[in-house]
């Protein structure tokens, strides 16, 4: 069966299920929240233990990252995500699961090729075009000011 791009695209229209959208911007709004919730829950803690509010912020960061990673080689960052959506977006937790999620997907390959070449794939680009407008930013604004 010889099919064009359009026609595969209004087939595959026509057996997909809708999505509930509603469910999902609540499960999003609900999930992302509770991350940032945990984000706060955190930052008062680092506080109470002694740190400055910047120095909490820090460890707050760090802290975020590390449990992202960890449930993502866990596998329940993506369990959650399956539900959430969105919500496991949050930038920090969404950047260390889109950081370790190749690693772990290529790491059958090798520390070098496999988990190393692997890890940015997909935060590659996320950074290069980070870097590169915070560059122009920096440039327009010594230029201009």
């Amino acid at each position: 069966m010889d099919m064009t791009n359009q026609e595969f695209g209004e087939l595959v229209n026509r057996k997909s299920a809708p999505s509930p959208l509603w469910k999902d911007l609540c499960m999003a709004f609900l999930v992302g929240g509770g991350i940032c919730c945990v984000g706060q829950a955190l930052q008062l803690f680092w506080q109470s233990v002694g740190l400055s509010q910047q120095d909490a912020g820090t460890c707050v960061t760090i802290s975020l990252i590390f449990l992202s990673a960890l449930f993502t080689g866990l596998n329940a960052y993506d369990k959650l995500a399956k539900h959430a959506g969105a919500g496991t977006l949050v930038p920090v937790t969404g950047f260390a699961n889109s950081i370790v999620s190749p690693a772990m997907e290529f790491k059958s390959e090798g520390f070098i090729t496999g988990m190393a070449a692997k890890m940015f794939t997909i935060a590659g680009p996320v950074l290069v075009f980070g870097i590169g407008s915070s560059v122009l930013y920096g440039v327009l604004l010594a230029l201009f000011r």
